[in-house]
This record gives structure tokens, C-alpha cells and sequence, in this order.
């Protein structure tokens, strides 16, 4: 018999109040609580950063505050960098390829819930895994919702809500993100 942690990383439906979830949610908290408290230059940031993130952390550049719900499900490529207030909700993995690039206030969300009320009625949540490519260039306030792709090279625009996948190169912009002629394409 799977786990809840089993489940929850499989994108099964899953209890979050699971004591095992309960305990690595804290840990995430306390992690991100010492994070959120450095500054750069600071030398505990890379150790506290491997401590949370599921790989990727030595070449990454993430500026605080920074959110997840439990860190371990963050694979990061080199040189990622996330600028001021990013908030991952890693249930499923998140996995961002080398050299993108994540405006302030961007979130990323693998958690889910079920679209029947019973079930959410009975505390079980599930999420979808989210991907994103190399040399991807998110803009400030934009939202990857659950089960997004999101290709090499794209652009996804400020406050964008991304709701579906978005093709490599692609330059994406809106609420429901939807694709923009750019000059990129255009020439």
C-alpha cells in the first residue's frame, strides 16, 4: 500500500494531514523561515538551500521571501534564478530547466484539488507536476497553473495565467495566457 507522500508525488489523491506530510511541511517552514532571513553574501544560504530544494541549489539564485510546501519536489537547472516573493507549491515536482528566469511574485503551482465537492469534503488533495524548459523567461506576477509544460525558450508575460502548455520559443501573455506574435517569430 503507497504512502500519502507516495501518493501525493504520484498526483494521487492524497491526505495532507498525514503526519509524516505534517512534519516535512514544518521542516520546509523552518528551512524557508532561516532562508528568508539571510542576505546575500550571507555564507549559511547554499547549505540552507540544499537542506530544502530537491536539487539544483548551487548555481541558483533566489532572492527571499521564497515559498514551498515541502522543497524536496524543486529540481532546479544551473544558474536558475527567481527573483523577490516566489511561491513554488511543490506537492508534485517542479522542474525548471538551466538559465530561466522568474520575475517577483511568480507562482508555480503543482498542488491541486479535486473538482468534486465530496471529495474535497472528505480532505483529500492531489496536484500535477509542472515543467519548465531551459532559458525560459517568466514575468513578474504570472501563475503556471498544475500540470503546465512550459518549453524551451518561451516567454511568459507579467501576470500572466498560464493554464495550458506553452510551445518552445513561444511568447505567451494574458488571463488564460495565450500565444502574442512577437518580433521573435515575426522576422
Amino acid at each position: 500500500m503507497p504512502t500519502e507522500k507516495e501518493k501525493m508525488i504520484a498526483g494521487e489523491l492524497y491526505r495532507p494531514g498525514d503526519p509524516q506530510l505534517v512534519a516535512e511541511r514544518q521542516r520546509a517552514q523552518e528551512l524557508m523561515r532561516a532562508y528568508n532571513q539571510t542576505i546575500v553574501g550571507d555564507p549559511t544560504r547554499p547549505g540552507i538551500l540544499k537542506d530544502l530544494l530537491g536539487s539544483g541549489s548551487e548555481t541558483a539564485a533566489i532572492r527571499p521571501a521564497f515559498q514551498v510546501d515541502y522543497g524536496y519536489n524543486v529540481f532546479l537547472g544551473d544558474g536558475v534564478f527567481m527573483n523577490y516573493g516566489c511561491v513554488l507549491l511543490d506537492v508534485c515536482p517542479i522542474r525548471i530547466g538551466d538559465r530561466t528566469e522568474i520575475g517577483p511574485l511568480v507562482q508555480i503551482l503543482a498542488a491541486d484539488h479535486p473538482r468534486d465537492a465530496a471529495t474535497r469534503d472528505a480532505g483529500l488533495e492531489l496536484g500535477k507536476p509542472v515543467s519548465i524548459g531551459k532559458n525560459v523567461w517568466i514575468g513578474g506576477g504570472a501563475i503556471i497553473l498544475p500540470g503546465v509544460t512550459i518549453g524551451e525558450g518561451a516567454i511568459v508575460g507579467a501576470s500572466a495565467v498560464v493554464t495550458r502548455d506553452v510551445a518552445a520559443q513561444a511568447t505567451v501573455a494574458g488571463n488564460p495566457a495565450r500565444p502574442l506574435v512577437s518580433a521573435r517569430s515575426s522576422s
